[in-house]
């Protein structure tokens, strides 16, 4: 099973204000749910490691994980009310939140690492989890509980300095979990708010020289993504959406199509990163480009099948 651990949410999208009121419109979403289900809309068993609210909004959270056939693996519902994520507009068409945080955080170690699975192909994690030091704790132990049950460890840190009171500190943590993670996926953005101005070269060898790095993959928005290992990089160019959708989504889609294909490629464990040529990491590019790219094409995360995937590339043959 591939399993993805970290925050689900409600993002409460802001509309004009008319009238002294601001309309808002609800969708269930975070970075770890997105990445749930877009892996399982590309054919995986994937289970979803997050406490989830009894209200209405934890039922609306529900309903796509169960229409998708992700596996809650935290049973149990929690009295928390739902965090929730006001998502308004750059201008530029980019997202930018503001979050309230509460269900996501009713856990404990112990229930994280007695709701694993018994086998446990990726561990994947990252969003808000190196954010409070309780629950880096909590989510770096249940990460090297499933490191030690044989899963390659994979990480999206989806920086939000919205939600980060202390950066020093929360560098800290995030540097202990990218010390544990096989696989990195960040954006230029993440990067440039852990680091201002540095290349992103540079950022990908520092990345690389951890103990047990073996993938970084860089995303820069419109102008596509890189990919690095000691041996080798590849760079691809964004797939392009059709008018009318937006970017919710998109990072989390990426990473969801190239663990896909390293794990189609027979190249997803830890040993087997490292020895991609530039071409494969290309190839891995592209196919995450394709399915971030229909996602796109339409309003809020809503990844592609593997059979639209499929389809995409075999038009661009």
């Amino acid at each position: 099973m591939f399993v993805v651990g970290g925050e689900s949410l409600i993002d409460l999208k802001e509309k004009p204000i008319k009238d002294g009121v601001m309309p808002m419109t609800a969708h269930a979403g975070g970075s770890p749910m997105n990445c749930a289900i877009a892996l399982k809309r590309l054919g995986h068993d994937t289970g979803f490691l997050c406490p989830i609210s009894e209200d209405k909004f934890g039922t609306m959270i529900l309903d796509p994980l169960k229409e998708a056939g992700v596996k809650v693996l935290l049973k149990k519902r929690v009295k928390e009310p739902t965090t929730l994520a006001v998502v308004s507009d750059d201008g530029k068409g980019n997202p930018r939140y503001q979050f309230y945080r509460h269900a996501d955080r009713a856990f404990s170690k112990e229930g994280l690492i007695e709701a694993l699975p018994r086998k446990i192909e990726l561990f994947q994690f990252g969003g808000f989890c190196p954010i409070e030091a309780y629950d880096a704790r909590a989510w770096m132990e249940t990460a090297k509980v499933a490191a030690a049950m044989g899963a390659t460890i994979s990480i999206d840190p989806n920086v939000r300095p919205a939600v980060i009171t202390d950066m020093a500190a929360y560098k800290q943590r995030l540097g202990r979990m990218l010390d544990l993670a096989h696989i990195v996926k960040v954006s230029d953005e993440d990067l440039d708010y852990l680091e201002k101005g540095k290349p992103l070269e540079a950022h990908a060898g520092a990345l690389l020289a951890r103990s047990n790095v073996k993938l970084v993959v860089i995303t820069r928005g419109k102008e596509g993504s890189l990919a690095f290992t000691r041996e080798a990089r590849a760079e691809s160019p964004i797939y392009p959406a059709k008018k009318g959708g937006d970017n919710v989504g998109a990072g989390d889609t990426l990473m969801a199509g190239m663990l896909t294909w390293l794990r189609d490629h027979r190249a997803l464990a830890p040993e087997k990163l490292d020895k991609l040529s530039g071409d494969k990491l290309g190839e891995m590019l592209w196919f995450g480009a394709v399915a971030a790219g229909i996602n796109c094409s339409r309003v809020g995360a809503n990844p592609p099948s593997r059979a639209e995937v499929d389809a995409a590339l075999a038009k661009k043959r």
